[in-house]
């Protein structure tokens, strides 16, 4: 990689690009949620006095998948490489030791968060770095966001990074929905509100938004009419998630049938339309027009 005083060559941007120890960290993430379904199948979910282990499975899959969606847009970030590994190296333990506190703690029959029952100094002590350790991932990942934001970017990768930006903000919905569990000591809130598919969804995001743009490289669909899919389609996706995010706060379950939620499922499909377009504009090409024609990841 060409790079001078700290920079990085503009012409080697390619997603996940100098990131193979996130990426490894990730695929364990992985392969522990595959341990643990195996586990359930063979043993039961329920761990007594209060584990669960499918909530085990579905946290080391979903940081898994984070971690992966950070290692791919960290080389697109505008962040000099110093600033880049430092945040690798942040990574790396913060999400290990999420890892590790999770699985451990559900196999122990332990709430890692929530305990009613963990009332040993370790237990305490290991759930308030827990918490310490999702409250630092946010200050990171909010300044990561930030140089996303930077005018400059306009010409790095500009398609994926429009909807990297689009992404941030669901990101900062499922963090704000984290500190309100954390506050609230339980993921519950109102009658039937369940804040765990806010927090889920706004995460999704960073894999949902950014392929709009990437489809639309590798479409090569006239870079105007490819910015319009991209606003079309992660607009849809964030009124989605503001309408969760009424539902919930209201205290109201987000599957049952009634106007936000079914409104938010529309805006989903709308997302999904737009994608499935793109896809058709890939296979079946009729503009040979994009600016970021000579990046590849």
């Amino acid at each position: 990689m060409k790079a001078s005083k700290g920079k990085v060559d503009i012409s080697e941007l390619k997603l996940f690009r100098g990131e193979k120890l996130l990426v490894m960290i990730s695929l364990l993430g992985f392969l522990l949620a595959i341990g643990v379904a195996l586990y359930i199948g063979i043993f039961g979910n329920v761990v007594l006095p209060e584990g669960k282990l499918d909530r085990a499975f579905s946290f080391d899959a979903a940081i898994a998948l984070f971690l992966l969606s950070i290692a791919a847009i960290l080389p697109i970030s505008g962040l000099s490489l110093r600033k880049r590994a430092a945040a690798r190296w942040f990574f790396i333990p913060a999400i290990l030791y999420a890892y590790a506190i999770e699985t451990i703690q559900q196999f122990r029959g332990i709430n890692p968060r929530f305990s009613k029952t963990g009332s040993k100094t370790a237990d305490i002590i290991a759930g308030a770095l827990f918490g310490l350790d999702s409250l630092l991932i946010i200050i990171v990942v909010v300044l990561i966001a930030i140089s996303f934001y930077r005018k400059r970017q306009a010409n790095e990768r500009p398609l994926v990074v429009l909807g990297i930006r689009y992404a941030f903000l669901s990101v900062m919905f499922a963090f704000a929905s984290g500190l309100w569990m954390i506050v609230l000591q339980s993921r519950y809130t109102g009658d039937s509100g369940n804040l765990i598919v806010l927090h889920g969804l706004g995460f999704h995001a960073l894999q949902a938004l950014p392929l709009l743009g990437w489809l639309s490289e590798k479409a090569r669909i006239e870079n105007q009419y490819a910015r319009r899919h991209i606003h079309f389609g992660s607009l849809a996706w964030t009124i989605s998630i503001l309408l969760i995010t009424v539902q919930t706060a209201l205290g109201r379950s987000v599957f049952e049938w009634t106007a936000l939620p079914i409104l938010s499922g529309v805006m989903l499909l709308i997302w999904f339309g737009t994608v499935v377009k793109i896809v058709f504009n890939l296979i079946w090409p009729k503009t040979v027009n994009l600016d970021t024609s000579s990046h590849s990841d």
